[in-house]
């Protein structure tokens, strides 16, 4: 596959970065460099056992052929020029600390102390470190919520219309696409409202890697206008865990400051076994990411058909159009006529199943357990309500047959059972935030300010020191410099009691809360 990109051709048969890597792996010579084990020699016996040799062997590090990832000017450029014309992108980086580095650099790239940046208040964590280290205010607008589902979805182009027009002077807008469920927002729309105020769009599409690659998927947030995306290679392409790419296009990011702020928060000492797999994943999508993905939607589609007809469960879809769906911050907006679904979902990526199990009196939590441990099949992650399976070009035909079954065997276990009404919602997530920006003093000053840590029931009003937050999806409950309210506290303790894990927090057990001293 050729592709005409910055006025060269590009074959998209090739890995540059992979084929290097192999070449200095399989060169005699004696090591004298990093790492210690000095190409597989120095590692211990139980690791070979299990990983086997031949993978330290191309554990190198910035070898004169294998360029420089700060200041790429040999095979890392030359994949990173390939990935860029792959993905749409006028420019793209590679990255070696996951998406988080990233969505990190992005904001440190365009938001300085004190400015302003509009978000989602269903940001992943990364975004609220992000905050931290440029110092940025937090302008939070409210998602489009699905209340009975309990399901936060994407913020909606009118929301982020009023929040622009009540902060004209704020440096970036951030939105989440797809969100963890897989639900798509109208990127278009927000990129255009965006633009008129001269600043960029940045999209954390951590989870939307595969969008590219084929026409019944969600449109990728560089083609409908966004100026920058950060993509987890790993999370639904073929790459290893925690390698994933940051993308461009147009004008209004600074490719020297976005340069700056990637040293800042990626390893001078990257992996290049990471970096070759995204070489890799790059080529094996250009050149048959179509017939990939058309198996893959193949597969889920095969797997929704068939968990809908199980009796007690349901699966997250495009809702109908209605006259008026609530559009954040307070007030409505009227449906988005063509595109199906809201303005908060407008799309769904049909890969990613969110299966509704609250239905047969239980919780996502005890599902994802019995699952897990009686039946074989382990979910991406477990809600109140919910289950939510990713479906790649990793699965096969095997796989969706057992997750059908164990779906199948998961309700007559349950419908066995007498007096099964664990399921009792009583903390909607819009409960937690339906007050609206609660942001007292910036993340970035909560964080480094004096703090204590008190009893959780000691808590309520005073200003959240921490990142408090089930996980995944990684959606901060709590976040530095934010006030902590009482329904914040019942949401956390009623997921804990229910099997959720939280993270974040320095008290795992969530008896305590670190808070900032004094008042504000």
């Amino acid at each position: 596959m050729m592709l005409l990109f910055d006025d060269k051709m590009l074959n998209q048969n090739q890995t540059p970065l992979l084929d290097t890597l192999k070449t200095c792996a399989e060169r005699p010579h004696a090591p004298f460099y990093t790492p210690g084990h000095k190409r597989g020699v120095g590692i211990s016996q139980k690791i070979a056992d299990v990983f086997g040799q031949s993978v330290f062997r191309n554990d190198l590090p910035e070898l004169t052929e294998l360029d420089n990832l700060f200041a790429p000017a040999g095979v890392i450029q030359q994949a990173q020029e390939l990935a860029a014309a792959a993905f749409g992108a006028t420019q793209t980086w590679f990255l070696v600390n996951g998406s988080t580095c990233g969505i990190e650099a992005a904001i440190l790239a365009t938001c300085g102390t004190g400015d302003k940046i509009i978000l989602p208040r269903n940001v992943h964590s990364s975004v609220i470190a992000g905050l931290i280290l440029s110092g940025a205010t937090p302008i939070f607008v409210n998602p489009e919520y699905d209340p009975i589902l309990d399901i936060a979805h994407s913020i909606t182009p009118n929301a982020v219309a009023t929040a622009l027009a009540q902060h004209p002077d704020a440096k970036a807008v951030i939105m989440v696409y797809p969100t963890y469920y897989g639900v798509c927002g109208d990127v278009k729309a927000i990129a255009q409202i965006t633009h008129q105020y001269n600043i960029p769009l940045l999209v954390d599409e951590a989870h939307g890697a595969h969008f590219t690659f084929h026409p019944q998927l969600p449109t990728p947030a560089l083609k409908a206008g966004a100026d920058l995306s950060v993509q987890s290679i790993h999370k639904t392409l073929g790459a290893m865990t925690q390698a994933s790419m940051l993308h461009i296009q147009g004008e209004r990011i600074d490719c020297d400051r976005l340069n700056k702020a990637l040293q800042l928060v990626q390893s001078t000492s990257p992996s290049y076994l990471l970096l070759a797999s995204l070489d890799a994943a790059r080529q094996q999508m250009a050149l048959y990411g179509k017939e990939l993905m058309s198996r893959t939607l193949q597969l889920a589609q095969e797997a929704r058909t068939r968990i809908t007809q199980i009796p007690g469960l349901s699966i997250l879809q495009i809702p109908p159009l209605s006259p008026l769906k609530k559009g954040g911050i307070g007030f409505s907006c009227p449906p988005l006529q063509g595109l199906g679904g809201s303005p908060g979902f407008i799309t769904l990526d049909q890969t990613r199943l969110t299966v509704t199990v609250s239905g047969l009196g239980i919780t996502g939590f005890t599902a994802e357990e019995i699952l897990d441990q009686q039946l074989g099949v382990t979910a991406e992650f477990a809600s109140l309500q919910h289950l939510t399976f990713i479906i790649s070009l990793g699965n096969t035909q095997e796989d969706i047959e057992q997750l059908v079954q164990a779906l199948t065997q998961l309700t007559k276990m349950i419908s066995s059972l007498t007096k099964k009404s664990e399921y009792k919602h009583k903390v909607l997530w819009d409960d937690v935030f339906r007050m609206g920006n609660s942001v007292r003093i910036s993340p970035r000053e909560a964080f480094f300010a004096a703090t204590e840590a008190l009893p959780i029931l000691e808590t309520t009003g005073r200003i959240c020191a921490e990142i408090v937050c089930p996980y995944p999806p990684g959606i901060p409950v709590l976040m530095p410099g934010e006030v902590i309210t009482k329904p914040a506290l019942e949401y956390l303790q009623q997921i804990q009691a229910m099997g959720g894990f939280i993270s974040g927090c320095a008290d795992a057990s969530l008896n305590t809360i670190t808070v900032v001293k004094g008042e504000f």
